[in-house]
């Protein structure tokens, strides 16, 4: 499937980052999560740039055809904030709206919490925002999660994980996406809960694949990950130690700028912590947030799940920032 996108390359301080640009106006940033690209945003870009905004959809370090540093620490969440930053400095311009899903929701919201005066406003889609905690988020995995499989704990230990996905990229993806699918939930898909499983054990690959992924979709995912492999997308789950060691001031900031929150009604991050509902509050911490929207019978990866939803909610908070 082709679109009538222009491809751009961003020389950044160690590393080159690729994006799709699209349309002219104020600069409005997508960010992507695991284990996607900027191809996640295909069903937005066109829209939001229809609005009179220009969209940089990037390939976050480590994916596509953005550079792939070895190194776990280069996947640190002060790498990929400051990415962003300079992006929009290379873009010479003073603010920027983020948009952001999965891991692309977090650097979203620390960008804007820790540079309030640059970002315009942020919507995160599937992970809401949240503050640091006492401990690590993967600290309190470990907790959680200690006589279970869980799939951030088998992401720790290097090249075991990567050498499964690699194995067969086009199976591997299938299956990780119908499992986090709506469809996925409702056939109550998920892996051999045993400590010991791997990540693939228990998924499923349908045949076929649910409409809103076609098969061209796919392969494109498929070619995307066959250039970068998996060791750069996870090592960003390695970094949260290193996250919570380096960013302290996540404690007490608050997202001061305009915000909104877009998920799924049968994502799984919702109970992670079987204590509470992720989504119930996502703007606890938010001082200027315009409301939440859970799409109905979606999973994870909204944005193409309910790609009208998702589009039309964007679209919606976009509409209200500019009569503000």
């Amino acid at each position: 499937m082709k679109y009538n996108f222009k491809n751009k390359i961003y020389e950044l301080n160690d590393v080159n980052i690729f994006a799709i640009e699209h349309g002219e106006g104020p600069l409005v940033i997508m960010v992507h999560g695991w284990p996607e690209s900027w191809y996640s945003w295909r069903h937005q870009i066109k829209p939001v740039a229809e609005l009179g905004y220009k969209v940089i959809a990037i390939d976050v370090r480590g994916y596509g055809n953005s550079s792939k540093p070895i190194e776990v620490e280069k996947y640190d969440m002060p790498s990929l904030i400051e990415d962003i930053i300079n992006i929009i400095n290379k873009e010479n311009v003073e603010q920027a709206i983020l948009i952001g899903h999965d891991w692309g929701a977090p650097i979203c919201w620390n960008t804007a919490a820790l540079y309030p005066k640059k970002i315009k406003a942020v919507i995160g889609l599937s992970v809401p925002h949240s503050r640091r905690g006492k401990i690590s988020n993967i600290e309190l995995w470990r907790q959680i999660y200690k006589d279970k499989f869980f799939y951030q704990l088998y992401f720790q230990k290097e090249g075991v994980a990567e050498k499964e996905l690699e194995k067969d990229i086009a199976d591997s993806l299938r299956k990780i996406y119908y499992w986090g699918s709506g469809e996925g939930r409702d056939a109550k898909v998920r892996s051999n809960p045993d400590k010991n499983s791997t990540l693939l054990d228990g998924l499923i690959n349908p045949m076929p694949f649910p409409d809103w992924l076609s098969e061209d979709d796919l392969n494109f995912y498929v070619e995307q990950f066959k250039k970068s492999g998996f060791r750069g997308p996870i090592n960003r789950y390695r970094n949260q130690d290193r996250d919570w060691e380096k960013l302290p001031e996540l404690s007490s900031l608050k997202i001061e700028v305009p915000s909104f929150f877009i998920g799924g009604e049968k994502d799984s991050i919702r109970k992670f912590n079987n204590k509470f509902d992720a989504y119930e509050n996502p703007g606890k911490h938010c001082n200027d947030f315009y409301g939440k929207i859970i799409i109905n019978n979606v999973g994870h990866w909204v944005q193409q799940e309910a790609p009208k939803e998702t589009t039309s909610g964007i679209i919606n908070f976009l509409k209200k920032l500019k009569e503000k």
